[in-house]
């Protein structure tokens, strides 16, 4: 067979000179026998792999990037349709191609290409073969071992392939699963991430909870499993939050933009899409939005989700009666993911993404259960106290409402919760100068020259409440301002 490159593909080859010994190795060529977009590419060059990746840049008009010159690894970022393409030049790892695609870690992803002649597929440890057959498969008996930060992207590869894992690669998996506290934050973080990236999250979590993997990354939540709950949940703590995370995963689908009229078939799916769908287009940006490159709030929301109920354990009480409590479970999950998001090395704003999410998930249901719909100045309060995260918030308070029951879900508490959320949305998205941040009618300086103040915390506590005041549609206008200001002095 003679392959039929993409593109981009033909086009280093071109600003290369024909007799260049070069591979495309790994991923893109699974992805290229699989007919799947490929955004990352991998070629393998003997020697001078900089070089080469500085003379592909230079010919594409693109970025390029010297990634470790020491082991002579190069990078260059393509701009493509709004997509940012990485190609990655590296030498051999090994004396020859053949030893360099042993040294890999599955048979599916060690083939590779010699783009000098396109009429045969490298393929020394039958990886197109475990391919065709879904299966999961070690390259070698010490491909785990050798570096633990594999096992999580053995589990990738199950999940996005829908792929069964060899008998002997999950034996190996296991044992190579402990040694993943020893694997750089960073190496650990961004494989993390991109499993994050991949369907079916919470089956992988699932996997890597048996295979050990958890405790040795996230400790705090290896000790989820059992910690039983009270009615109306369905399930302890550990089951929940795996619900929770694939209800995340399905509402974000869900509210897409891609979104698919057939995706919404049952009830309960019907019933998020009435109520909530009008906001798709604006969610599905948000969503899709990187934090920092190669990292969205997707993602960071299910990380959130994983860990919304992560101090739960230490929450826990009993009452005299039996029932199950876990008081202020909330702001001690905030310092457990704020501390894992640390020791993970996430920038700041993410720290403030998990921070503010964990520690604020419960408020949209507790506006629920007044019974009546979300006042103008509780909605204020919510948004001022979450910020811009409280519209991600909403969508994790729904996915943590559903998680809590099993197949009976109640239709018209879903209904209920729903409509408190749709509020919320709808002062963001739509009223966002008269309900969540409504411009104010005086100034501090205002405030100093009518009333004689003198600068001081005092100022601020008026014009919060002022701002407030108009917030609830009980502050109209300059002079109705004034009276709010003056009554709280006089109070």
């Amino acid at each position: 067979m003679t392959f039929s490159l993409p593109p981009l593909v033909e086009r280093v080859r071109a600003a290369l000179p024909n007799s260049q010994e070069i591979y495309l190795v790994g991923g893109a060529v699974r992805d290229l026998l699989l007919d799947k977009p490929i955004h990352d590419f991998d070629f393998a060059l003997p020697a001078k792999a900089v070089a080469a990746a500085r003379q592909v840049a230079k010919s594409l008009g693109a970025a390029f990037y010297p990634l470790d010159e020491t082991r002579d690894v190069g990078r260059v970022i393509v701009e493509q349709g709004g997509r940012r393409i990485t190609l990655d030049f590296i030498v051999l790892q090994g004396a020859d191609i053949d030893a360099d695609l042993a040294a890999r870690d599955l048979t599916i992803n060690a083939m590779g290409i010699d783009l000098r002649h396109l009429d045969a597929l490298l393929d020394p440890l039958g990886g197109a073969a475990d391919l065709k057959d879904k299966l999961v498969r070690a390259a070698s008996p010490g491909a785990f071992g050798a570096d633990p930060v594999r096992v999580l992207r053995a589990i990738r590869m199950a999940a996005t392939f829908n792929m069964r894992i060899e008998k002997d690669t999950r034996l190996a998996l296991r044992a190579a699963a402990k040694k993943l506290d020893q694997v750089s934050s960073e190496r650990l973080r961004d494989e993390l991430f991109r499993l994050f990236q991949a369907p079916k999250l919470a089956t992988s979590l699932r996997a890597l909870e048996l295979l050990g993997a958890l405790e040795a990354m996230m400790p705090e939540l290896a000790v989820l499993k059992g910690v039983e709950q009270s009615e109306p949940h369905a399930f302890d703590v550990w089951e929940h939050t795996l619900q929770v995370v694939d209800k995340v995963e399905r509402l974000v689908a869900l509210l897409s933009e891609d979104y698919a009229p057939e995706g919404a078939r049952d009830l309960h799916s019907g019933l998020v899409v009435l109520r909530l769908g009008r906001y798709r287009s604006q969610l599905s940006a948000r969503l899709a939005r990187e934090v920092v490159p190669g990292r969205s709030r997707r993602e960071l929301l299910l990380l959130a989700a994983l860990f919304h109920d992560a101090a739960k354990p230490a929450a826990r009480s009993v009452e005299a009666g039996g029932r199950i409590r876990f008081i202020d479970h909330e702001n001690q999950g905030a310092a457990l993911v704020l501390r894992r998001g640390k020791a993970l090395h996430l920038s700041k704003g993410e720290l403030d993404y998990l921070e503010t999410a964990v520690r604020q998930h419960g408020r949209p249901f507790a506006l629920t259960q007044t019974g009546a719909a979300p006042t103008r100045r509780a909605i204020y309060r919510f948004f001022r106290e979450a910020g811009e995260m409280g519209v991600d918030i909403c969508l994790l308070s729904l996915a943590d409402f559903m998680g809590k029951y099993g197949a009976e879900l109640p239709q018209d508490a879903l209904a209920e919760h729903l409509e408190t959320l749709r509020a919320l949305l709808e002062a963001y998205f739509e009223k966002m100068d008269q309900v969540v941040s409504p411009p104010t009618l005086l100034t501090g300086d205002d405030l100093m020259g009518e009333l004689h103040l003198q600068p001081g915390p005092k100022i601020g506590v008026i014009l919060e409440a002022l701002r407030e005041g108009r917030a609830a549609g009980e502050v109209r206008d300059r002079a109705e301002a004034l009276a709010l200001a003056r009554s709280l002095l006089d109070g």
